[in-house]
């Protein structure tokens, strides 16, 4: 069995191994990281030979720790780390690399239907009639998003939201409300078997998906990191939040995720305070007392035009993955514009939670 797993902020660790009998045997790690002492690797294989093969990741992990030899050095290497490359070896999850990815970069469109496309192409990954997709959002309308268990009443000021305009909806996965107009935000999802997540917790499977937006922007000068649960943040503030959907298996298919994604590009920040209700608990945690400072977008951090940004972005996946144009189907069109207007674009499905 072999698991793979890219640490976020550090290195690639590599795990073969059998399972014999319920336990682990014939042990390696390896991987591009750095060890000191040399006989530190030789401590870690033994001291996960002969583990359980039903031990979880923080069992794992607590192993590895016990066994390191006083003064271990790691760079770019952690015994969390080791444990989730085991657990995703026992589970045969697959590999980016794995893959045929398409990309789909189509022109704007009402912020309903995009909505109603990740779901329709996600459904598409589990049953098997596409590959793994990235998709990038082009708007239409202002919108605001808001998180699947938000209360609407609570987010979002119905009278800001009609003087400027802004369309609102709700999506199918959690997270907090988003503020977007076009030409001010960079929006992607990914539709991906769940294999591709297997053996990592719900948290580290944000930061797994979107390890190489952080290089990417790593390309064009910003030192991006994941802050968990679902930011992506530079040490001038947030840049990006993440959510989630799992899908699970139709008959026939496998289980599958959503997972998307906003950047700030631009804001006006005046225009979003008068359209979204952010109050003082929300920021609490977040190091400011203010709603304008505590987002700061990537056209001040790169000083790139955004369809730069995005082309960059594009190429770097392209680069490490592999990546071929794509296209929505006429007949996923069709499904994703009966949700729309059935489901996502109805007062009573932005409405549920009043």
């Amino acid at each position: 069995m072999h698991g793979e797993y890219k640490i976020p902020g550090g290195k690639l660790v590599v795990v073969d191994l059998d399972e014999e009998g319920g336990v682990l045997r014939n042990v390696r790690v390896a991987g591009d990281f750095f060890l000191e002492p040399d006989e530190a690797i030789d401590a870690i294989n033994a001291a996960l030979e002969g583990a359980p093969s039903g031990t979880d990741g923080g069992g794992l992990a607590a192993r590895v720790q016990a066994a390191l030899p006083p003064g271990t050095v790691m760079y770019g290497l952690t015994p969390e780390g080791i444990g989730v490359a085991v657990r995703r070896a026992l589970a045969r999850a697959t590999d980016w690399t794995d893959y045929d990815w398409q990309l789909i970069h189509d022109g704007p469109q009402p912020v309903g239907l995009h909505l109603a496309l990740d779901e329709i192409l996600t459904q598409e990954v589990a049953v098997g009639h596409r590959p793994p997709t990235l998709r990038v959002w082009e708007w239409q309308d202002p919108a605001v998003v808001i998180g699947s268990f938000q209360s609407l009443r609570n987010e979002v000021d119905p009278d800001g939201a009609a003087k400027h305009g802004v369309t609102v909806v709700r999506r199918v996965t959690g997270g907090g409300a988003m503020f977007m107009e076009a030409g001010n935000s960079i929006t992607y999802s990914l539709s991906v078997p769940s294999a591709l997540v297997e053996g990592l917790s719900f948290a580290d499977s944000y930061a797994y998906l979107d390890d190489w937006v952080l290089s990417a922007l790593g390309d064009m000068g910003i030192k991006a990191w994941y802050q968990p649960l679902n930011d992506i943040a530079t040490e001038a503030g947030k840049i990006a939040g993440a959510a989630q959907r799992r899908v699970a298996a139709p008959q026939g298919g496998v289980p599958a995720v959503l997972h998307h994604v906003t950047m700030a590009y631009d804001m006006d920040a005046d225009k979003m305070t008068e359209v979204l209700r952010i109050g003082k608990e929300k920021l609490s945690d977040k190091g400011t007392t203010s709603a304008k400072k505590r987002v700061d977008p990537l056209r001040r951090q790169t000083g790139l035009p955004r369809e730069t940004v995005i082309a960059n972005m594009v190429a770097s996946f392209r680069s490490r993955y592999g990546l071929a144009e794509g296209s929505v189907t006429d007949e996923e069109m069709a499904r994703a514009r009966e949700l729309a207007r059935t489901k996502f674009d109805s007062q009573e499905w932005t409405a549920r939670v009043p």
